[in-house]
Formats: C-alpha cells, structure tokens, sequence
C-alpha cells in the first residue's frame, strides 16, 4: 500500500507538470523547437572543411608542363586560381588569397630531365589551422600531378602508399560535427528546462509549498524528470529526424541502443538542472548557471571540437566528470561506426554511474531543503 500510494504521489506531480508544461508555450517551444532551430543553424555553419581557398599562382616557367601542373589543381575544384601580378608577397598581405605558389623557371626541364622540379608554397599563417589545411591538400596533389605529368610507368615509386578513411570516407566534417553537436544541443536543454522552470517555481513560492506536504523528496524529484524526460526524448527525437534528413547523415548502428544513450546522458543533465534550481532559485541565475556549467564544459573538453587524448593531463581527467564528453563517444559510435554494446560498454557504464551520482545529488539537496 505504500508502495501504491507513493506511485500515486509521484504519478500526481508529474502530471501537474505535464499540465503546467502544456499551458506554457514558451517551455513547448524551447524543448521541441529550439533544439531543431540550433541544430539546422549551427549544422550548416560550423563547416571544417575548407573549400574555394583563393591561391595565387606566379608561374616562372611558362611551359606547357607547368600550366599543366596548375591545371591539376584548378580541376580539383578545391582551389580558385589567380594569376600573379606585381610582388609575391602582395596578395597575402593584403589577405586577397590564402597561399601563393611560386613556380620556379626550369620547373619543365627538370620535370622531363628526371630531376625534381622546383616550387614554392608561401602560406598565411594567421589561420594556423586552415594553413595546414590547405597546405596538406597541396602536399596530396603534387604526387597525383607527377604522374599525370610525367606518366605512370616512370614516375613509378618502389613504395606505393595508399589511403583510405573508413566511416567517413569524404571526409565530411558535417558527418563528423553533427552528432556531437546533437549531444550538446540536448544536454544544455535537458538542463536548462529543469533549472528554469523549477526555479521559476521557488521564485513564485510553489515548491515551499510542495515541500511543505508529505511528498518525499525522491517522489518529487520523480515527478519532475519524468515530464522533461519525455520532452528531451521528444526534441532527440526532432533532432535525429532532421540529421538524417536535412544533413544526409547516415545512421550504422542500433536504434534501441541509442535510446538506452539519450536516457542515460538525459537523466544526470536533468538531475543537475534541479540542483541548480535549488542552489540559484532564480529564473536569470538559474539560467546563467546553467550556460556556465553545461555549455562552455561540454563544447571544449568533451572532444566536440578537440580530441581529449591531445589534452593535458591535467585537462584530461577533467573530461572523465562531463557526462556530454561520454556520450559524444556513443552518439558518434553508433551514427558512424556502427559500434555494439561491446564496444560502448565502458561510456555508457560511466553514464550510468553518473545517473546514480547526479540523482543521489539532487535527492541529497532536496532533503536539506526539507528540513527546517
């Protein structure tokens, strides 16, 4: 009978919230339209790839060879040739292109005469980043552009290297962006609407009064997740329709294994968003704390944009307490590769451990709060 009679509370403040939830639009909307808004936006801007890259191109030669040679690479369509006029230097300190490739006199001679030709690639290196980018797609092409220039049988190496990217085999940085941008987009949500709304509640002085009844914390605590559960799984829901739909991305692994992983990443955001309710009780604190906690942490050391093995071992350890970090892991295991319970086994282990400590947390809090 207790048993039943507990159900029945959490059961209760659960559907209060669904009611309180369906009569607030603005809860609606940032739950269910948000997430599809900042995914569709951010999926098209945040782009790695680098592509029309503007390169000067000084050819000293004048030969046919060497026009072949920037053929080669203007037929890429990777790069936007410019013919060089006036000094080498010109067009990159004026930032007009991002490289010039000087083409040294006697680059065809050397070419037919088995010697190595001669050229030179000045980069800026303002943009360190989009540099060796650009430097490393040049760096392939000039292997592809002896062959086609010298012919097959005499540019013959005794090494042949060949490359192959798996999962991704276009390298396409949406491919890569996307699931971990999903992971980020729903943990921030996840804990914004808990924070907000319950905060929200302490600012208008409901929940003293539900803490003053004989609910117990945990069914409380229930009670409160469970709408907002159904809310995020609503919006990962949205959230994986439009990636497969608006961005192509293709999805290798199991559905219900995924779902197992939003459960297990969504349940310790929300918990967190009621901690910070408890602690801030206010709406705009509440909101600002949330921003702080989730979104900076989960964008630069969950290995979103950084690879946490290249971190400091310092930075490194701190990764292991960001729930967003693990789940990037099975988010982009199972869009890209494919990976089983097996190979998941130690990051959805690791969230369910934060599931135990991120709700014993709040249930801890909730119970001070009880007492007078």
């Amino acid at each position: 009978m207790n048993f039943i009679s507990r159900d029945s509370r959490t059961l209760s403040i659960a559907r209060k919230e669904f009611r309180h939830i369906a009569r607030d639009p603005f809860t609606l909307g940032m739950a269910l339209g948000l997430p599809l808004l900042l995914l569709v936006f951010f999926g098209f801007a945040i782009d790695f790839d680098v592509r029309d890259i503007h390169l000067t191109v000084f050819d000293r030669d004048n030969t046919r060879i060497s026009r072949q040679f920037v053929d080669s690479i203007r037929g890429t369509g990777l790069f936007i040739i410019k013919p060089g006029v006036g000094g080498v230097n010109d067009d990159l300190d004026h930032e007009r292109v991002k490289g010039t490739l000087v083409i040294e006199k006697g680059f065809g001679e050397d070419l037919r005469g088995g010697k190595s030709p001669k050229a030179q690639l000045l980069m800026d290196g303002a943009d360190n980043s989009g540099a060796g980018v650009i430097a490393s797609y040049l760096g392939g092409l000039v292997p592809a552009a002896w062959i086609r220039l010298k012919g097959l049988e005499a540019a013959r190496m005794p090494i042949q290297l060949k490359t192959r990217f798996l999962f991704n085999g276009e390298l396409n940085s949406r491919w890569f962006i996307i699931p971990g941008l999903a992971v980020l987009i729903m943990g921030l949500l996840a804990t914004l609407l808990t924070a907000t709304t319950v905060a929200r509640e302490w600012e208008h002085g409901s929940m003293e009064l539900l803490l003053s009844t004989p609910v117990k914390p945990i069914e409380i605590i229930l009670g409160k997740l469970l709408p907002y559960l159904c809310l995020g799984l609503g919006a990962v829901l949205l959230i994986y329709v439009s990636a497969r739909l608006v961005f192509g991305l293709p999805f290798a692994g199991s559905h219900l294994l995924y779902l197992v992983g939003c459960l297990l990443f969504l349940i310790p955001c929300l918990a967190l968003g009621l901690i910070i309710s408890s602690v801030a009780r206010q709406q705009q604190v509440a909101m600002q704390m949330s921003m702080m906690i989730t979104m900076l942490p989960s964008m630069l050391l969950s290995g979103f944009i950084f690879p946490v093995e290249s971190m400091p071992a310092f930075f490194y350890y701190i990764t292991a307490i960001i729930p967003a970090r693990w789940f990037i892991v099975v988010s982009r295991g199972l869009y890209l590769k494919g990976e089983g319970i097996v190979e998941l086994a130690l990051p959805l282990g690791i969230l369910l451990v934060m599931n135990v400590f991120f709700v014993r947390l709040a249930l801890k809090k909730f119970k001070a709060d009880l007492e007078p």
